[in-house]
């Protein structure tokens, strides 16, 4: 779009510069070395020439006006044409404007969409952790059972594998000392 938009402006410039020369040329038209007499040379060039030199000098004129206001309908065409040129450019850059709002929005909404997926998705990953961190736990509590069954087969009271049951108690009940309990 950028260089797009470079070719326009250059166009343009030329199309001023154009429009500066023929303005130019326009307001010069008798200026220079040879500049136009003023009024009282006018009025003494006039008045010493014939009837047919001043309706000759008039028509010169006229078609110097004439001239003047061909170029001048031409600069007016050409500016024209590069308006419209320049509006149906402008409307094409809007439409793609447009349409490339249209896909930033496109674009936004995916993100949104997005992080909330990738949301989800870490809650999951985290949850799956957890439960993995517990099934380890399992597995390593059941290894230690079967190494424990492995170590020493014949034991079958659970008070007996060091670690996993509370030691025993080394008070005795109170009905065993007394033998008044005992026939009960």
């Amino acid at each position: 779009m950028i260089k797009e938009l470079n070719s326009y402006v250059a166009l343009r410039k030329t199309y001023m510069s154009t429009l500066g020369n023929k303005k130019i040329e326009l307001f010069d038209m008798g200026a220079g070395p040879s500049a136009e007499p003023t009024a009282e040379d006018n009025v003494q060039v006039a008045s010493a020439m014939s009837n047919q030199e001043l309706v000759d000098a008039g028509m010169k004129r006229m078609d110097e006006t004439d001239q003047a206001i061909q170029r001048s309908k031409q600069v007016v065409e050409q500016t024209l044409e590069v308006g419209t040129q320049t509006a149906a450019n402008l409307k094409g850059q809007t439409d793609q404007m447009g349409r490339v709002v249209n896909h930033l929005d496109t674009i936004q909404f995916s993100i949104k969409k997005a992080s909330q997926l990738v949301k989800e998705i870490g809650r999951q990953v985290a949850t799956d952790k957890c439960i993995m961190m517990f099934l380890f736990l399992i597995v390593c509590g059941v290894i230690a059972i079967i190494v424990v069954k492995i170590v020493n087969p014949n034991n079958k009271d659970i008070r007996d594998i060091p670690g996993l049951a509370p030691p025993a108690q080394s008070r005795k009940l109170l009905y065993l000392r007394n033998p008044e309990y005992m026939g009960r």
